[in-house]
């Protein structure tokens, strides 16, 4: 452009998520010159307004329900006030402390960071307020915004989406959620400790529709025994300043979340006029209909995880180096609900399974016959393991249960290595362990379990 400077780099990253941000420094690393902007927070929507300020909410409800625990089995203690003030300092302060190791990795790796919305033409120049950017690869990186339906009064109501929900100060008294996705869930699971009387809506016949029914169930259960009121297959018919009015009754309230999925972020997308309907169609090793365009993330739909960004981002910046990355199996990404239980689980489901010819072999033991569990009160939820009998292959499990967010990786970690049931059972678990039940489930697929 004549009279304008322009900034050239191998690589340009919009967006600076869990998948920008990891591919930047990736492909810094391997020598690509390398520049990420950004048009809000650095970290993304993970950072700032998802994975880590409601794990900080999560762990001060567990810190509750540990409370309540002990009084149960004789330690007493009175609960004084809970300033909510002091909880919210301190996601504040986990989020900034998360957000200056990505500046410091950006530095150390020496990226070049621009804050501001990008706008982008057709022949690739990219504009950033008065800054303009060319270069030889381009990955999208641009996440996803949330999904508000068209509800009869929703917008004169005050309503937060998981965007606006963690800058409330104040601990509301009652609080409405509607959508019972994993992010309404989990949050249910935060905010009902603290005292708030939480009540959640969702259309559909049931909550977490993605989870097989055991887990459903189970979650129900607990979200009930904390006083949430839980209803499913609920018409929304209106909502006003202070209620939601429903098929099953009107619900009112202090604070309104509105958490009923996300959309993708497809103005980049058509200013270059990519390929897109609901998401950007890219290929195996993520490049776009344009070449030299990549994208990632929530922007392709598919897993819409932080983690399943960032590999899609490092297959990404492999290809663009030249590699021939193996593709990327979905079938090993982790799906992860940070609720009391935890649930995890990866690969396919028992269902799944037969409906792809499988000849099917599950094994499910609950943590209830773990001494481990037992001594440490974690004796709800239960390893389940689907295999197959030709080979005993690890096709897919489920855990449910404290730290199973930690667990399920052992499994993925055999199945990715090529072992099967085989190996997962001649394992050594330390005792005593949760993680004992993992090596029970998979010697009763070969053989017989020990203690089952």
């Amino acid at each position: 452009m004549e009279g304008v400077a322009v900034k050239h780099y191998d690589l340009v990253v919009i967006g600076a998520g869990p998948g920008g941000y990891v591919a930047a420094i990736k492909a810094a690393q391997i020598g690509m010159r390398v520049a990420v902007v950004e048009k809000k927070s650095i970290g993304g929507t993970c950072l700032n307004v998802g994975c880590i300020p409601s794990k900080a909410y999560l762990k001060h409800a567990e810190w509750l329900l540990s409370m309540k625990e002990a009084q149960a089995f004789g330690i007493e203690h009175t609960l004084g006030a809970i300033h909510f003030e002091q909880l919210v300092a301190r996601k504040d302060g986990v989020v900034a402390s998360l957000q200056g190791g990505i500046h410091h990795l950006f530095k150390k790796n020496e990226i070049a960071y621009f804050e501001g919305e990008a706008t982008v033409t057709r022949d690739k120049m990219i504009q950033v307020g008065a800054t303009h950017l060319t270069a030889d690869k381009i990955l999208l990186a641009t996440g996803s915004t949330p999904f508000v339906p068209p509800i009869s009064g929703i917008e004169q109501a005050p309503y937060h989406t998981t965007d606006t929900f963690f800058d409330m100060t104040t601990l509301p008294d009652k609080l409405v959620i509607i959508g019972g996705g994993v992010i309404a869930v989990e949050l249910a699971f935060a905010m009902a400790p603290l005292g708030v009387a939480v009540t959640l809506l969702e259309v559909a016949p049931d909550i977490l529709l993605t989870e097989e029914q055991a887990v459903r169930t189970l979650l129900k259960k607990k979200l009930q025994a904390l006083d949430c009121n839980v209803h499913t297959n609920v018409q929304i018919n209106q909502i006003s300043a202070k209620d939601v009015q429903t098929s099953v009754g009107t619900f009112t309230f202090d604070e309104l979340l509105v958490a009923t999925g996300r959309k993708a972020n497809l103005t980049l997308a058509e200013q270059l006029s990519l390929k897109s309907e609901r998401f950007i169609e890219v290929n195996a090793n993520y490049e776009t209909s344009m070449p030299g365009v990549y994208a990632i993330g929530d922007a392709i739909g598919g897993y819409m995880l932080a983690h399943a960004a960032s590999a899609e981002g490092l297959h990404a910046v492999a290809h663009m180096a030249g590699e021939n990355p193996a593709p990327l199996q979905q079938t090993l990404i982790p799906r992860c609900i940070y609720t009391t239980p935890e649930v995890a689980s990866f690969g396919l489901s028992e269902e799944e399974a037969k409906n792809n010819g499988y000849d099917v072999r599950v094994s499910s033991m609950p943590f209830s016959m773990i001494g481990k569990a037992i001594a440490t009160n974690e004796t709800e939820g239960f390893v389940k393991i689907i295999s197959e009998t030709t080979y005993n292959e690890i096709l897919g499990a489920v855990i449910v249960g404290a730290h199973a967010t930690e667990m399920i990786h052992t499994i993925i970690a055999v199945k990715k290595a090529e072992g099967c049931v085989d190996e997962l059972a001649d394992l050594a678990f330390g005792h005593p362990s949760l993680s004992e039940l993992t090596g029970e489930v998979a010697n009763s697929l070969i053989s017989q379990a020990i203690h089952g």
